[in-house]
């Protein structure tokens, strides 16, 4: 029986990562779109709220970002986490974080920076987003 149940968590995990795989060859394959839709849960109404925004992708995350205060997507996003994504015809759950300054931040403005722009210095990049509130969002694997 034991054997049983390991061979079970076993196929389990081989699915998961075979799932993951798949989500990520499909996220890969619309990187180049211009723009995403992100939908997060109002913080006071409750009901869905779809957004269009830029985006990039580095190391399996995507990026967003925004200049100057806060607006109402990020701030469902940072009350409910959980946000549903669509790039082309890819649609998938997320996970958002609203990032402080560090190297996932600096990963992110980068990214950005140089989809929409241009190789830059970090000098440059960190100018251009002195200003801005950078969001990563992590695919969930279903």
């Amino acid at each position: 029986m034991k054997r049983d149940a390991a061979d079970r968590q076993f196929s389990n995990v081989r699915i998961s990562l075979w799932v993951g795989d798949f989500l990520s060859r499909d996220i890969d394959s619309v990187k180049d779109r211009k723009y995403i839709h992100v939908t997060t849960i109002g913080r006071k109404t409750g009901k869905p709220h779809e957004v269009e925004l830029w985006f990039a992708l580095a190391d399996g995350k995507i990026y967003l970002s925004h200049e100057g205060e806060r607006t109402d997507w990020m701030k469902n996003a940072a009350k409910n986490r959980a946000v549903g994504v669509k790039i082309g015809s890819v649609r998938f759950d997320a996970t958002a974080k609203i990032l402080k300054a560090g190297s996932a931040r600096d990963a992110g403005a980068k990214a950005l920076y140089e989809k929409y722009y241009k190789p830059a210095t970090k000098e440059v990049i960190d100018d251009w987003f002195s200003l801005s509130t950078v969001v990563e969002l992590t695919p969930v694997m279903a």
